[in-house]
């Protein structure tokens, strides 16, 4: 689904409760009281046939009673009831549900299937559902308690989503307790309409919203998610709390890939590339809320702390420690000014220990010095109570000052109520503050955390010096082939071919069935060499005596031969079906694995890191979601302990990392366009002289669920919308999506723009596109809207003359439009063409309104919209509404559809 309709369950202007009651401790009972105490002001309707009143209002005895159709209906019922009064409601046009009943999908087969039943009344519908087993939402800002719960939210700019309604009582009583506000208090249940990424789409077009924290167990739907989660991350920090670390996901891998790329670590990648902070308990939750709401992103992990207490400072330096920083090395001239201001035995380096008979004055003086320096990009002020100290006078001194920074300053004022004032006054002024370096620490790595995904979702990544080229029939041929089989296991020759047509370069390998093949082989590769047993059924060939190295004559190759067949037969029967026979290179530098794999909730992952038969015991790795470019590719290699060897090591010397880059971009083109590969293994990828082979590879498949790129969490480049025009005074070119890469080609469009077109493109004579510009035009959900750009390579030399895009609003049917062609090419139909093609492809996605504000200066836009079927209006602010509605949705973008006809 998308945002629709959820305003009627958010903001309600009228609310049924169906099962309210007078009876003690029920379930409509308290709904009923909450609403009413909470000071809700809009309609409110019991339902109950046993009642004339509820809570001192009227009641009705049924839906279809009720005097007018509410926004929400609550039901408070038992879950066999709720389908029937789903129908009745959707009969009364009323605008949704949130069920609290129990007893659906967690319950068993019988309550799955009241849940399908449910769901499918409500299929296509627009009628929205909350629930089922959900403890409900309360809206502060509405005064709306629509819970079952003992008490209502304190007011605040943090919205809170979860799964569990236990939880949900749990962390009310904590906030409460620990005065935090809320603006939104949702308690999803399970999910049988309305999921995370719903409410998170919904959250984040709420200004009232200044962050959005949640408590996860699993997620539905999750390319929803994956997209509203990193639409909405941009603009609001979203941190989760993750539950259930479970290994249940590795265990059933069958290679080193699926074993390291467990579910738990799936999700952390997933997170990250979101935009989400994930964080481990609930203090870490809403301290991260609470210090990210508050604070502006650092500019890097430079964390100065200055401290009266020469331990706590250590303290704070080993929790920096946990998370792979040391303090920041403070500069001569930093310690020189502080020099100047302090004791002579101050300790003249990070921790900046002031000493314990510190005053408020040298705090002051300090924290303005260490405020002012260029390496610092953010400062832990701490105060543990000593005779002289004042924690609160220092507090009172700092608080003003602290507040003038423009990066994050926190405070740890360690104690209990000797250092409560000083707490108070951190806490009025606006500025964290904590009862412990570690807490502290932690908040600040979390906000460092966030401000490093949120630069991965906006950095614009550098094209490769090379286009890359695949052979997709070839590859295609070969999944065919083993999906065949009935394990489905490719041996290593295919699996070689198959990377090979993606361009990941292999070692050379034949296979040989007999002895003597395998010796006549061996003298064409070449001694020395290697054999491997060729088998559909082993996976590890190390596990059943399957490898022999370093033969160096035709004799030793068909004794090897013969020996490998008896092991191999003892330990795996019937599993020998010959050998590979292959080179033998010099042992490398190091090596590495690399794969991909297919998890059950993510779709395909791609890894790297430290390879070799000890992968599995070092876990060097990382792991991300493809679609990959040349910047994730490389934060993937930055992110393991091999990527220093990499960068060159005492005496390795550093490698051209561009060629790393490009394997995992192939690899991760592989598993987007097929959804078939379960697992690719590439270990050992091999270094020696500073290049990359594959030594060993194994691949998996496995029929499909949904076709390829469907299988993705994430959206890849639509590769279906390119195509060749030749027009005339133009000549040939490239219309096709935007490309994160297109950034430059954008911005010098742009520069060469004049100001009028600038003008009637943005509506303010805008001097040049700030970087999160470029980023938020280059970098789309392509699930969200679709830019299509015209390319010209005259000369051999790319270059941008047009961009049209259609951007997709939060409820799934609505679309802005835009288009802007460089001056010079104006009037040869270039708009034209990437107008009707963006209009084409929204057609086809089910959109059923674009719309766009036009200038009434801007003639020639104004007659394309009509020729292109544009109702055009005036508004009341003198500007001009283009709209065109679809009258049937759907189909492919295959032709232009839309005449030329003005209105």
């Amino acid at each position: 689904m998308s945002v629709l309709n959820l305003n009627k369950i958010f903001a309600p202007r009228s609310i049924a409760v169906i099962g309210a009651s007078e009876k003690s401790g029920s379930v409509g009972t308290m709904v009923t009281n909450n609403l009413v105490n909470g000071g809700y002001k809009g309609r409110l309707y019991p339902v109950n046939p046993k009642y004339t009143h509820v809570s001192g209002l009227p009641a009705f005895k049924s839906v279809g009673d009720l005097p007018a159709a509410p926004d929400l209906v609550m039901i408070a019922t038992p879950i066999e009831t709720v389908a029937e009064i789903v129908r009745q409601c959707m009969e009364k046009n009323a605008g949704g549900a949130m069920v609290l009943s129990a007893g659906g999908r967690e319950t068993g087969k019988k309550g799955a299937a009241m849940e399908e039943e449910i769901k499918s009344q409500i299929q296509s519908s627009g009628f929205r559902v909350l629930g089922p087993n959900c403890l409900g939402i309360i809206s502060t800002r509405h005064c709306m308690n629509a819970t079952f719960a003992n008490r209502m939210a304190q007011r605040g700019k943090m919205a809170f989503i979860s799964q569990s309604g236990a939880i949900c009582t749990a962390i009310l009583d904590f906030a409460e307790k620990s005065r935090i506000g809320f603006s939104y208090f949702v308690s999803l249940g399970s999910m049988l309409d309305v999921d995370f990424g719903d409410v998170i789409d919904y959250l984040g077009n709420d200004p009232q919203v200044g962050s959005i924290v949640m408590y996860v167990e699993n997620l539905a739907r999750i390319r929803n998610f994956m997209s509203a989660a990193r639409s909405v991350s941009r603009v609001k920090p979203i941190i989760a709390l993750k539950a259930g670390r479970t290994r249940a996901g590795a265990a059933a891998a069958a290679s080193h890939t699926g074993a390291l790329a467990g579910e738990d670590a799936v999700y952390d990648a997933a997170f990250k590339r979101a935009g989400i902070v994930r964080v481990k308990t609930f203090a870490e939750l809403f301290d991260c809320a609470e210090f990210i709401g508050k604070q502006p992103k650092p500019a890097g992990h430079g964390l100065a702390i200055l401290t009266n207490a020469g331990g706590a400072g250590v303290m704070a330096a080993d929790a920096l420690w946990d998370y792979g920083f040391f303090p920041v090395t403070l500069a001569p001239e930093t310690i020189r000014q502080l020099d100047a201001i302090l004791p002579p035995h101050w300790s003249r380096a990070n921790p900046v220990d002031i000493l314990g008979d510190a005053t408020a004055e040298r705090y002051a003086r300090a924290a303005e010095i260490l405020a002012g320096a260029r390496e610092v990009n953010g400062l832990l002020i701490m105060l543990a109570p000593q005779a002289i100290a004042e924690p609160t006078r220092v507090a009172e001194v700092l608080a003003e000052q602290l507040k003038k920074q423009s990066y994050p300053v926190f405070t740890a004022w360690l104690g209990g109520s000797d250092v409560e004032g000083g707490r108070a006054v951190f806490h009025k002024s606006g500025i964290p503050t904590f009862d412990s370096p570690e807490r502290a620490v932690r908040a600040f790595m979390d906000l460092y955390r966030y401000s490093r995904n949120i630069e991965m979702l906006q950095q614009i990544p550098e094209k490769l010096p090379h286009r890359l080229d695949f052979d997709r029939q070839k590859a295609k041929a070969l999944i065919d082939t083993a999906l065949a089989r009935e394990t489905g296991h490719m041996p290593e020759i295919e699996a070689k071919d198959l990377l090979a047509a993606y361009g990941i370069p292999v070692n050379p390998t034949m296979f040989a069935g007999t002895a003597e093949q395998a010796a006549n082989m061996a003298e064409k590769t070449g001694f020395p060499v290697v054999l491997k047993v060729a088998s559909s059924r082993i996976v590890h060939k190390s596990d059943v005596g399957g490898v022999a190295l370093n033969l160096c004559d035709a004799t030793a190759v068909s004794e090897a031969f013969g020996q490998m067949a008896r092991r191999v037969d003892e330990r795996c029967p019937g599993g020998f079906d010959g050998v590979s026979v292959q080179k033998m290179l010099p042992q490398g530098s190091y090596e590495i694995i690399a794969g991909a794999r297919k998890d059950r909730e993510f779709g395909p992952v791609v890894l790297f890191g430290t390879g070799g038969v000890l992968t599995e015991v070092f876990k060097d790795r990382s792991i991300a979601l493809p679609p990959l470019n040349r910047l994730l590719a490389r934060r993937m290699m930055e992110e393991t302990r091999i990527y220093k060897v990499l960068q060159g090591y005492r005496n390795l010397d550093a490698l051209d990392l561009v060629q790393f880059e490009a394997l995992l971009i192939r690899l991760s083109q592989l598993m987007t366009d097929f959804a078939e590969i379960s697992e690719i293994d590439i270990n050992p990828l091999m270094v020696h002289d500073g290049r990359i082979i594959a030594v060993d590879a194994r691949v998996i498949v496995s029929p499909a669920e949904v076709k390829a790129p469907l299988h993705l969490v994430i959206s890849p480049y639509p590769n279906e919308y390119e195509e060749q025009l030749d027009l005339e005074d133009v000549g040939v070119l490239t219309v096709r999506p935007i490309r994160p890469e297109d950034a430059p080609l954008l911005e010098e469009m742009f520069n060469e723009l004049s100001p009028m077109s600038i003008y009637y493109r943005f509506f303010s004579p805008i001097k040049r596109l700030p970087h999160y510009m470029l980023a938020r035009f280059t970098q789309i959900d392509y699930d969200r809207q679709i830019a299509m750009v015209a390319i010209s390579t005259a000369g051999g030399i790319e270059k941008m003359l047009g961009v049209s895009r259609v951007i997709g609003e939060p409820d799934g049917k609505t679309a802005e439009f835009a288009v802007l062609v460089a001056d010079q090419w104006h009037g040869k139909g270039i708009g034209a063409i990437l107008l009707k093609r963006c209009l084409d492809i929204a057609r086809s996605r089910g959109t059923d309104k674009i719309w766009g504000l036009i200038l009434p200066d801007n003639t020639k836009m104004l007659a394309l919209a009509r020729k292109l079927g544009f109702d055009i209006r005036k508004d009341n602010t003198g500007e001009y509404e283009a709209t065109l509605r679809f009258q049937n949705s759907g189909g492919e973008p295959d032709k232009p559809s839309y005449a030329g006809s003005a209105r």
